[in-house]
């Protein structure tokens, strides 16, 4: 087994871990540990709330799960000799979960504290357990289905330099002022509220804290972009921004569907990862990835050939207005065709249909992005992770 490098105690909040980790982006948060290039190692994570769900089936804590607080992250990570302008590279070599924490949850959250995808037609909270059985999940709130999962970081990203996150805050700020009351708001701004900056304390955590950008989106540095084929094998080409690289890692799924939809998203677990880290001398510039991060896919992924799959237009499912190559309500409606289908077929009620499709490996595509007026989205659901047949008869 590699040296673990950053453990966690799942009965502590993440401030009183021995080496706090952070839920916050800033180029001056301090590294918890430094690595060589060739180096392979442990990472520990909590969930990203930092334990605040619990395995039980009421989803009051869905309903008032403090936001402020996500996401936990594990790091920062400083590689030694990684400098702006470089290319960090990340091998993800495994991911489980840790012992005595083998399950995870699923969750709508409620409009007024978090939202969702599908936030107008699902409003009130839910909640989902899974129970892990090797590389298979099941669910006493979702009867009848049972999958493998595809384990992988929703979030990991290196730290923005100064520059960048000025750029960050700027352009949010700006799309929030269009409607400062919006429910759920149309970004989340600093806030030192429940802000944890690894041992920072004092004057230069308040100032950070009012300064840091939130963990929600995903960004130029990689982040919170919930792809759920960032797995086992993968391969990832980060842009470095400031020296050391200081890569941050948490946020781990069992599984998720494409557009994790339900925001409270996959199945969030407590696990941990073993990486491979090395550095590209002036890759960004030699390789031109400079804007976002590269990944190459890993070879594991759970084998499924079936599929039922839904589709959905531009079109406002509400109103009947006909909107321009809008992919976003395209997917929307492949989603909510799914759930009305889903509710017949499985005897669900819609919020058990919606959070099966935030969990399960379902497959989402933009179909067609050229035909005017309407963009088509397409959502896959495998056929064999039901026990039994759900096709029209």
């Amino acid at each position: 087994m590699p040296d673990v490098l950053f453990r966690v105690d799942l009965n502590k909040p993440m401030e009183e871990q021995e080496t706090p980790g952070h839920n916050r982006w800033h180029p001056d948060i301090p590294a918890t540990v430094s690595v060589n290039p060739g180096a392979v190692f442990r990472m520990e994570c909590k969930d990203w709330t930092d334990g605040q769900i619990a395995n039980n089936d009421d989803p009051s804590d869905i309903r008032d799960v403090n936001l402020n607080r996500v996401h936990v992250l594990s790091g920062p990570v400083w590689v030694n000799g990684a400098e702006p302008g470089d290319l960090l590279v990340v091998d993800i070599l495994d991911i489980g979960a840790l012992p005595n924490s083998e399950w995870g949850f699923n969750g709508i959250f409620a409009k007024e504290n978090g939202g969702s995808f599908l936030v107008d037609h699902y409003t009130q909270a839910a909640k989902s357990i899974w129970d892990f059985h090797g590389i298979y999940t099941t669910s006493r709130h979702l009867p009848g289905v049972k999958f493998a999962g595809i384990l992988h970081p929703g979030l990991i990203g290196t730290a923005p330099s100064h520059q960048l996150l000025d750029r960050w805050n700027r352009r949010e700020s700006d799309l929030v002022a269009k409607n400062p009351e919006r429910v759920p708001p149309l970004a989340n701004l600093p806030t030192s509220h429940s802000a944890v900056l690894g041992k920072l304390k004092g004057a230069e955590f308040e100032r950070i804290a009012r300064e840091a950008a939130r963990t929600v989106p995903p960004r130029e540095h990689g982040g919170n972009c919930d792809i759920k084929n960032l797995s086992k094998g993968t391969r990832i080409y980060f842009p470095v921004y400031v020296d050391g690289a200081k890569l941050s890692m948490g946020d781990l799924h069992f599984s998720q569907g494409d557009g994790e939809i339900t925001f409270c998203g996959g199945i969030e677990m407590a696990g941990w990862m073993d990486l491979h880290v090395d550095v590209i001398k002036g890759g960004m510039a030699k390789y031109n990835i400079v804007n976002n991060p590269v990944f190459k896919p890993g070879p594991v992924e759970p084998n499924y050939t079936e599929y039922l799959v839904f589709e959905g237009i531009s079109v406002h499912e509400t109103t009947g207005e006909q909107l321009y190559m809008d992919a976003h309500v395209a997917y929307r409606n492949a989603c909510l065709n799914a759930i009305e289908y889903l509710k017949t077929a499985m005897g669900f009620t819609g919020e058990q249909a919606y959070m099966l499709l935030g969990t399960a490996p379902v497959e989402g595509r933009i179909a067609g992005i050229v035909d005017i007026p309407n963009a088509c989205c397409t959502l896959s659901i495998p056929t064999s992770i039901f026990d039994r047949n759900i096709l029209p008869k």
